[in-house]
C-alpha cells in the first residue's frame, strides 16, 4: 500500500496511509535519535537523507527509493485503505528490528524520508484489539518531498485554537496556503470541502434529470461584448471581436427556440470585475437552468425549491461526516431551512430593513450589507437562512429581465440567498424580439454581438425563465466559510492567476 510520511520523533514516527495518520513504532531509539539527527541535517543541507539500502545489509532488496516508470504490471493486489470501516480507520505501519524482516538499515532508512513522502510498504496485517496494523516488511520510497512552507498541523488548527492567545501556535495564512494549494489541500479540511463540492454539482445534475431537464455544454467564447458592460474578458477571435461569456445565458435561451423546453448546464463563467471581496471569483462554475413557463415565472421558483431543498437534505443526510470535519477547524452555526422556501417581496424586505433602522434605497441595488442584515432579520423571524427575495427593482436587473406587468418600475425577478448573501439569480426573460431590442438600447448594448439572438426569437419563442448560481458561492455559504476560495481548488482572482 502507498503511504505518506507525516512526522517523526525519538520513539515514534507517524506515517499518513492515504490521508489518514497512524503511527510507526519505532523501539530502537538511539538508532531513531541517529535517523531524526540525520534527517535534520539533510534538510540544512549538510548530509543527504539514505536513498538506497545500506552495502552489505542481508535485507537490504526490502528497503531503498524506487521510480514507477510503468515498465511493467505485476500480480499484487492493492487494497484501497480508504475502504476501511470507520472502526478501522485508525490504521498503523510499524517497523520493529528483529534483523529477520527489518533491519536496523531498513529504520535507519525509513526515519530519514522526509515528511510528506509518499512510500510504498508491504507487510502482515493484523487486527489487534487496537485498530489495523501493518507489520512492515519492505519499504520504498517512491516520491520523496521537499521541506515544506509550512507545517500541515500548523494549517489544520481550528479558530477556537488560534484565538485561544497561544503565542507558540504558528498561523497560516490565507495567502500562504493559496500559494501552495496542492499542500493545504492535503488537510481534512480541505478534502472534505472539495467532497461537499462534488457533491453539490452532481447533486444538482441528478435533480434536474430527474425531472426530465437536459443537460447542454454551451459555448464560452461569445461575439462582442456579451450580455454588455466592462466586466468581459476581449480577445480577437480571428478578425473579430469576441469575449469570455459572463453566463450561459444567452445561449441557454436560444435553445429554449428549439424543441427542447427544459435545459441546464453546468461550466465555468468569468467576470472581469475587480472585486476583491471575500464572495467574488473572477473565474466560476455556474449552475444554470432555463424553462419554457405557463403562467408565472414562480414555476422556475418552484424548480429551485425542489433542486436545493433535496440538495440540502442529501448533504446532511449523506455527508454529515465531511460537514463535521470542516466544522472542527472552521466552526460555524447549523444551517436552517423550511420544507418549502419562504418567498418575500422586493418590498417586503426593504419595509423590514426600514423597521429595524437602515435605509435602504427602495429602487436600487441591494447593497453586501444589507443583505447580510436582512439575513440576520429572517432568520430570527422566520427560522431560516434560505429564502427568496422576488419582484426587485428593473433598474437592478439585465436588460433581458422581464418588466412587471402591474408596475414598470420593477421586474419579474428574484435572488435567492443563504446565510444572508446572494447564492442564485434568476427571473422571466423577455421573448418578444422587439421588445428585447428596446431594452438593450434602453440599457447602451450595441446590437452588434447579439443580432443572433434577438434573432431566434423572430422563429418563435415561448415564454420562458431560469436561473444561475456559483457552485463555489453555493459550497462557500453553506458550509459557513469565511472566504470563497476556501471553496475553489485554484481560485482566480482579480490578483491570482497560479497556480
Amino acid at each position: 500500500m502507498t503511504v505518506k510520511v507525516t512526522s517523526g520523533n525519538e520513539r515514534l514516527a507517524k506515517l499518513t496511509i492515504n490521508g489518514v495518520t497512524g503511527e510507526e513504532g519505532i523501539r530502537e531509539t538511539n538508532e531513531s535519535k541517529a535517523a531524526k539527527k540525520a534527517e535534520r541535517a539533510a534538510q540544512r543541507g549538510k548530509v543527504a537523507a539514505p536513498t538506497q539500502a545500506e552495502a552489505g545489509d542481508p535485507l537490504g532488496s526490502q528497503y531503498g527509493d524506487t521510480f514507477i516508470q510503468s515498465c511493467t504490471q505485476g500480480t499484487k493486489t492493492y487494497w484501497d485503505i480508504d475502504r476501511l470501516s470507520e472502526e478501522q480507520s485508525g490504521r498503523k505501519a510499524v517497523l520493529f528490528v528483529d534483523d529477520k524482516t527489518v533491519s536496523k538499515g531498513m529504520l535507519k532508512y525509513a526515519t530519514a524520508i522526509s515528511r510528506e513522502s509518499l512510500v510504498d510498504v508491504s507487510g502482515e496485517v493484523h487486527v489487534p484489539e487496537t485498530p489495523v496494523e501493518l507489520k512492515v516488511h519492505s519499504i520504498r520510497c517512491v516520491s520523496r518531498a521537499r521541506t515544506l512552507p509550512y507545517e500541515l498541523t500548523d494549517a489544520m488548527r481550528s479558530e477556537e485554537e488560534l484565538q485561544g492567545g497561544d503565542a507558540q501556535l504558528a498561523t497560516v495564512t490565507l495567502e500562504t496556503r493559496l500559494n501552495k494549494r496542492w499542500i493545504e489541500l492535503r488537510t481534512p479540511a480541505n478534502d472534505a470541502i472539495l467532497a461537499i463540492q462534488a457533491a453539490v454539482i452532481q447533486l444538482f445534475r441528478g435533480a434536474l434529470c430527474s425531472e426530465g431537464i437536459r443537460e447542454l455544454q454551451l459555448p464560452k467564447t461569445i461575439a462582442g461584448a456579451g450580455e454588455g458592460g466592462a466586466a468581459v474578458y476581449k480577445f480577437e477571435y480571428h478578425g473579430q471581436e469576441a469575449c469570455l461569456a459572463q453566463s450561459p445565458q444567452l445561449h441557454k435561451q436560444m435553445a429554449l427556440c428549439t424543441n427542447m423546453s427544459r435545459v441546464f448546464t453546468t461550466g465555468p463563467v468569468f467576470r472581469a470585475e475587480k472585486s476583491n471581496t471575500h464572495r467574488h471569483l473572477c473565474e466560476f462554475t455556474g449552475l444554470d437552468f432555463e424553462m419554457a413557463i405557463n403562467e408565472h415565472y414562480n414555476e422556475v421558483l418552484d424548480v429551485m425549491d425542489h433542486v436545493f431543498i433535496s440538495m440540502f437534505n442529501s448533504l446532511h443526510k449523506n455527508y454529515a461526516q465531511q460537514l463535521a470535519t470542516i466544522a472542527e477547524q472552521l466552526p460555524v452555526e447549523p444551517l436552517q431551512y423550511l420544507p418549502k422556501t419562504l418567498r418575500l417581496s422586493f418590498e417586503e424586505g426593504m419595509k423590514m430593513l426600514q423597521e429595524a433602522g437602515f435605509e435602504p434605497e427602495e429602487l436600487g441595488h441591494l447593497t453586501t450589507e444589507l443583505e447580510r442584515e436582512l439575513g440576520k432579520i429572517v432568520r430570527k423571524k422566520y427560522k431560516t437562512d434560505f429564502y427568496v427575495l422576488y419582484r426587485y427593482p428593473l433598474a437592478a436587473r439585465p436588460f433581458y429581465t422581464m418588466p412587471d406587468p402591474e408596475d414598470p418600475r420593477y421586474s419579474n425577478s428574484f435572488d435567492v440567498f443563504l446565510r444572508g448573501e446572494e447564492i442564485i439569480s434568476g427571473g422571466q426573460r423577455i421573448h418578444d424580439p422587439d421588445f428585447l431590442t428596446e431594452r438593450a438600447k434602453a440599457n447602451g448594448i450595441p446590437l452588434e454581438g447579439l443580432r443572433e439572438y434577438i434573432d431566434c426569437f423572430e422563429d418563435g419563442a415561448p415564454p420562458h425563465g431560469g436561473l444561475g448560481a456559483g457552485l463555489e458561492r453555493v459550497v462557500m455559504l453553506f458550509c459557513g466559510l469565511d472566504n470563497i476560495r476556501r471553496a475553489s481548488l485554484f481560485p482566480r482572482d482579480p490578483k491570482r492567476l497560479t497556480p
